[in-house]
């Protein structure tokens, strides 16, 4: 069972995963929502399921059940393409920039970028954990463009301030820090006091 909003309305939040590597980004992302009991409307792009076969021992299969509902790239249809259809948002992890500058375009060829364009035009929260490096000047001018149109670019950059023993402990403080951008607080982080202090758990 999904927890509600404000509204009585469960609360629900679409993930995209490109074909970007560091999709262990986007598995974690849907270990912990699911853990949080959000509920999730997934989409995977082909260039993601050969990241998976690249980056994790994860089937295809295996990362569309991680989900409340799975949604092919290829159906326009589906409930997430409509504004009327409450979310909390969009969070593509990892976001390529192929599907970045498709969204920036306002070409919606996919479920993925038509998601991401519905997010933009009913003002919702739509963030992009970019993962590519190092970026040309036509990539940073297309991050200004979508940051213009109200996307949030939030690159996957790793934080060391918190001391990180493992690789796992990499990845939950940066899951962590982007689900902050919809006011989720997944209890991954350790945060700076106010006051400048050590860090607080």
């Amino acid at each position: 069972m999904s927890t509600a909003g404000k509204d009585g309305q469960p609360k629900r939040l679409i993930v995209g995963i490109s074909g970007a590597s560091g999709i262990v980004f986007g598995i974690r992302m849907l270990e912990v929502l699911k853990q949080l009991n959000i509920e999730t409307h997934l989409i995977i792009s082909k260039a993601a399921e050969m990241t998976l076969a690249y980056e994790s021992d994860l089937k295809a299969k295996d990362l569309r059940e991680m989900a409340n509902e799975y949604h092919p790239m290829t159906d326009i249809g589906a409930n997430i393409s409509s504004g009327s259809y409450k979310t909390i948002g969009m969070i593509i992890v990892p976001c390529s920039v192929r599907t970045m500058s498709e969204i920036a375009s306002g070409v919606t060829g996919s479920l993925m970028s038509r998601a991401a364009d519905v997010a933009l035009k009913d003002r919702r929260r739509l963030v992009l954990a970019v993962r590519e490096t190092p970026l040309h000047t036509g990539h940073l001018r297309t991050m200004t463009q979508l940051s213009e149109m109200g996307a949030i670019i939030a690159p996957i950059m790793p934080a060391f301030y918190n001391r990180p023993k493992t690789l796992e402990d990499i990845i939950d403080h940066t899951v962590g820090r982007l689900l902050d951008l919809f006011d989720i607080d997944a209890k991954l982080l350790k945060r700076w006091k106010e006051d400048g202090d050590p860090l607080i758990e």
